[in-house]
Order: C-alpha cells, then sequence, then structure tokens
C-alpha cells in the first residue's frame, strides 16, 4: 500500500485537514479492510476500479464514484474490486458543512454521490477534470478551485458548534460538553440540533470517536505501551472502560487490533 498526505492551501487550512493519496495494486489474497470512525468527512475519487462496503457478513453495496462519506459512528469493511487508486479530501469535522446547504446529519454512516450534493452538471465537470488531471498536484489544485468558489457565507458554520469541535479537538473528545455549556442546560438541545445539521452527529458521539482516534494513535505509536497508560491518557476511567469502547467501535479488542490483517489499512491511515 501507498498511502501519503498532502497539506492545503492556507485559505483552506481551517477547514480542510489534508489531501491523501491511496494506491493498492491488485491482489486476489488481499483481505478485506475495516474502517473506523475518525470524526471526519471525506470527498473520495477513485481513479481506478470501484470498492465495496459490505452491510452484513455477505452482503454489500457498491461506493458511488465519487462519493462523500459522512461522520461515521460505526466501523465497517470495505473491499477493492481491482486495483485501488484513490483522491481523496478529509474535511475538518465543522469544514464540510461550510460547503453545503443540506443538513450533515443526513450523510452520517452513508456515501453520498457529489451530484446529490453539488449537482449533477458541477459533479461531472469536477469529476472529469479530477480524473483528467496528470498528476496529484494538478488534482489539488481543481478541488481548492472548486471548494473556493463554493464557500458560502450563508452556509458558514454556527460559532458555538466551532468552538465546541474546537475544545473537543483539543481535548482529545474528553471535555464534558456541560462544562462547554457553562451551566446553562437549556442550550444542550439547540447545542444537539446544530452539531447534527452542521457536523452529522452529536458532541457526544464525536467526543467519543476523537478519543478513539487518539488512543489508537497511541496504541499504534508507542507500541509496548500498557493499556492502562494509553487508557488515563485519554481520560477513560481505567482500562476496562477503554477496551469496551475499543471494542464497541472496532469489534475486536486492542490487543487483537495490532498485527490483525483486516486492519492493515486503519493502521496505516492512523499511524
Amino acid at each position: 500500500m501507498n498511502y501519503q498526505t498532502f497539506q492545503p492551501h492556507p485559505d483552506l487550512a481551517s477547514l480542510v485537514k489534508f489531501y491523501w493519496t491511496l494506491q493498492v495494486p491488485y491482489d486476489a489474497n488481499n483481505q478485506k479492510q475495516k474502517i473506523i470512525p475518525d470524526g471526519c468527512i471525506e470527498m473520495t475519487f477513485n481513479l481506478a476500479d470501484h470498492i465495496k462496503r459490505y452491510t452484513s457478513d455477505t452482503d454489500y453495496i457498491v461506493h458511488p464514484h465519487p462519493m462523500v462519506m459522512g461522520q461515521r459512528i460505526k466501523s465497517y469493511y470495505i473491499e477493492p474490486l481491482g486495483h485501488v487508486d484513490s483522491f481523496a479530501i478529509c474535511f475538518y469535522p465543522h469544514g464540510f458543512a461550510n460547503f453545503i446547504n443540506s443538513p450533515l446529519k443526513e450523510l452520517a454512516d452513508t456515501e453520498t454521490s457529489l451530484d446529490v450534493l453539488f449537482g449533477e452538471v458541477p459533479a461531472k465537470e469536477l469529476t472529469l477534470k479530477i480524473m483528467g488531471a496528470g498528476n496529484t498536484q494538478e488534482r489539488i489544485e481543481i478541488i481548492e478551485a472548486f471548494l473556493l468558489s463554493k464557500l458560502n457565507e450563508d452556509s458558514t458554520i454556527d460559532r458555538f458548534v466551532k468552538s465546541t469541535v474546537d475544545a473537543l479537538v483539543s481535548t482529545k473528545g474528553s471535555v464534558p460538553i456541560n462544562a462547554l455549556l457553562k451551566e446553562d442546560i437549556s442550550k444542550r438541545r439547540q447545542l444537539e440540533r446544530d452539531f447534527k445539521k452542521q457536523i452529522g452527529i452529536s458532541p457526544k458521539q464525536l467526543g467519543r470517536v476523537i478519543r478513539l482516534h487518539s488512543a489508537l494513535q497511541m496504541l499504534l505509536n508507542e507500541e509496548g505501551e500498557s493499556l492502562t497508560r494509553i487508557a488515563y491518557e485519554n481520560e477513560y476511567y481505567d482500562q476496562a472502560h477503554f477496551i469496551k469502547d475499543f471494542k464497541e467501535f472496532t469489534g475486536i479488542s486492542p490487543k487483537e487490533f495490532l498485527g490483525n490483517e483486516n486492519m492493515a489499512l486503519s493502521s496505516l491511515f492512523y499511524k
């Protein structure tokens, strides 16, 4: 697997986390890969063959081409139908809401074709440009011109939603939502509504995903570190709480995750 990341233009750096590319030659022995929630929304262009997502042990759907993957609160398996050559835009949790007017809760845990979000003609024109580009840098220039043209003051994200996301990211998902509300619990329902519209999931769900992301990075990058220390560093009550949360998102324990063939792609993304 060849996975690379690229930084966005400064004008988009507060909304776009990074761009990434992935190339995986087709191999009949390749294992299906589990994708774990990371708190981000992604727009993906498959430059080669399609990819399928499993909806059960045997059933699957084929990813739209191209597509936006909304906020994920569940892990899922994917498997390429041939050679993988992907170019993608990874948006911060609050980022994608600045480019569309549709409620993001409608995109959660699902793939949405670009023509549904941007219209058939603009989506087709963008796709043709991306597919026809000669290299990654050209694709980045094309997508940045498209995104900058879509920025709209009317769809700018609510300041309190943005500050809540910033607080969750800076504390690795551990800050209590009530603490952000400064005891004004009456604001909680409004925040929940605005969050689901502009982020796609609730503040609590995003916090859990961000905390898992931080723990997973520590697990992968500090091999041999005790699960107890990882748990406490990421504000879990104890090791048992960490393992329970980890299993809920991934389906396996932290120790089973390491070296698992089905987790190779997630390990690459998170490391």
